[in-house]
């Protein structure tokens, strides 16, 4: 199960573009909490404390406890809007989640044992990610912060797919419970193969080349026949 992470809020009434800004200028992110059949809730948040917790690579797909207005509530991150140019986080979305009512989530795919992998250390390929995360569905309690795939026994040209992920209970891929599972390839082991450029051979300076000589030639000969037909011409004149 994932680890629950405490993120402090302050309520807020105000909204609006130029109050959002004023909120980034003294360090708060402006966020808001929705869902499981209650009002959406406007609150703030430290951007300093955000960023520290942003630090764990589990954090934005776990189980928050915040409190909002004395109240306790388990959310998870459903979208969060970062500056485009610099670290800043301009926004977030707080969904409210129940302990009996399952939850999708995206959680990042871990692959264990790339570097012992048998394609690796005896064919000498690379152990290639097709998928990065795989969105699942489960209950609050059951959600891992990821799921690892050992890839240790995959030879070269050798692939993965989501039905090979070994799954913790009470976890779904939910791509295999739609009424046409997918089961697409998550990892593979391959020969990088790396393109040369054509070399291009350079010639002496001076040197034409075989099509230069013979151009010239045809050139000279043009020329002569020229020369000639003008004399030939010259001469019945006289």
């Amino acid at each position: 199960m994932a680890t629950d992470y405490d993120l402090n809020t302050v309520s807020r009434e105000d909204a609006g573009t130029s109050h959002s800004r004023r909120m980034r200028r003294d360090g708060m992110v402006p966020a808001v909490v929705y869902g499981a059949g209650k009002d959406s809730v406007k609150v703030s948040i430290s951007h300093n404390e955000l960023l520290k917790k942003l630090n764990n690579e589990a954090f934005l797909n776990s189980i928050l406890n915040i409190a909002v207005d004395g109240k306790e509530e388990s959310v998870l991150i459903k979208d969060i809007q970062v500056h485009p140019a610099r670290r800043q986080v301009m926004h977030l979305d707080l969904q409210r989640v129940r302990s009996d009512v399952a939850i999708k989530v995206s959680v990042p795919l871990a692959f264990i044992n790339d570097d012992i992998a048998v394609g690796v250390k005896m064919g000498g390929g690379t152990v290639t990610p097709l998928m990065n995360e795989v969105e699942i569905s489960c209950l609050p309690k059951d959600l891992p912060e990821r799921l690892e795939v050992d890839v240790e026994s995959l030879e070269l040209d050798d692939m993965l797919y989501l039905e090979d992920i070994v799954l913790p209970e009470g976890v779904e891929i939910s791509l295999l419970t739609q009424e046409e599972p997918a089961n697409e390839p998550i990892v593979a082991v391959r020969l990088l193969q790396i393109q040369e450029e054509p070399e291009v051979e350079e010639l002496a300076e001076g040197e034409e080349g075989e099509e230069g000589i013979e151009a010239a030639a045809a050139g000279e000969e043009g020329s002569e026949s020229s020369e000639s037909e003008g004399e030939s011409e010259d001469s019945k004149e006289e």
